[in-house]
């Protein structure tokens, strides 16, 4: 047998503590959705007595069907819209020479060191103004750009050969088309990679949708699952279940794309 280095062991061994370490709370969650709430804080891993009857509560007298269609919709909806106007922003960036380029992607840059709580109140005072408070579009609107966004696309542009968007042009190609049939085909690795990076962060943001939001029609899970917990008393058992089924969508994404996320996050960080 070949002799394994002393290196790789302690890097293997590291990484499956690290994994364990990640793995137990996300346990744990499940384990909970299947007990009482005073089984709990018990340090057993599986209830003597499991039961159903969370999940049967949690479908049949709560709102968390709507809450989960709410944060599908708008978490698409807001992904569709960071694809198009990043990658738009992005190429334009790219490709385009005109005055004062750099000033307006440095001023876009500048925007990722901002903290995302000391944008709440701008966010809310616009909404207010524009009578956006309470609706889809007021929990969409803050997030159809991103700064991250048009970074990640316009270093993926730098890729694209400008021989090929020529040739379009000579051969009476609109811009528009040469944009999204020969430049985003090329790109498709930052798509897909912005785009789960994208739909992660917006299904559970919580946040901004608890301030946008005053009626229960409009909750998206994080906000209807804070529901659960009172001033006097947290029903734990329902918190717990509501996350477990949560979280289905993203382990499912994570599972089934995570070669895409790993690539993207590769080559966007060898991008100059």
């Amino acid at each position: 047998m070949k002799q394994i280095a002393p290196k790789k062991i302690v890097i293997w061994t590291l990484l499956f503590i690290g994994a364990v370490i990640m793995m137990t709370p996300i346990i744990f969650m499940f384990s909970a959705s299947f007990k009482f709430n005073d089984e709990i804080y018990e340090l057993a891993l599986i209830s003597s007595e499991p039961t159903l009857s969370n999940y049967i509560y949690l479908f049949g007298n709560t709102e968390f069907l709507m809450w989960f269609t709410n944060s599908i919709f708008v978490a698409l909806l807001t992904t569709l819209c960071v694809l198009f106007f990043d990658s738009l922003v992005g190429y334009t960036l790219c490709k385009f020479r005109f005055r004062g380029r750099k000033i307006i992607f440095i001023a876009i840059l500048s925007t990722l060191m901002i903290p995302t709580e000391m944008l709440v109140i701008p966010w809310y005072i616009l909404a207010r103004d524009l009578g956006l408070l309470d609706s889809y579009i007021g929990l969409i609107f803050p997030g159809i750009m991103t700064g991250f966004g048009v970074f990640l696309m316009k270093q993926f542009f730098e890729s694209v050969p400008d021989d090929y968007l020529d040739a379009a042009r000579i051969d009476g190609i609109s811009e528009f088309e040469i944009f999204t049939k020969i430049a985003i085909p090329m790109v498709t690795p930052a798509l897909s990679a912005l785009a789960i990076f994208t739909f992660l962060g917006n299904w559970t943001a919580f946040l901004w949708p608890l301030i946008v939001t005053s009626s229960a029609e409009l909750y998206t899970i994080p906000v209807g699952l804070s529901s659960f917990s009172g001033e006097f008393q947290s029903e734990w058992e329902m918190i717990m279940t509501g996350a477990a089924v949560a979280s289905l969508p993203t382990l499912l994404i994570f599972l089934i794309l995570q070669r895409y996320i790993i690539r993207g996050v590769i080559l966007g960080g060898l991008k100059e």
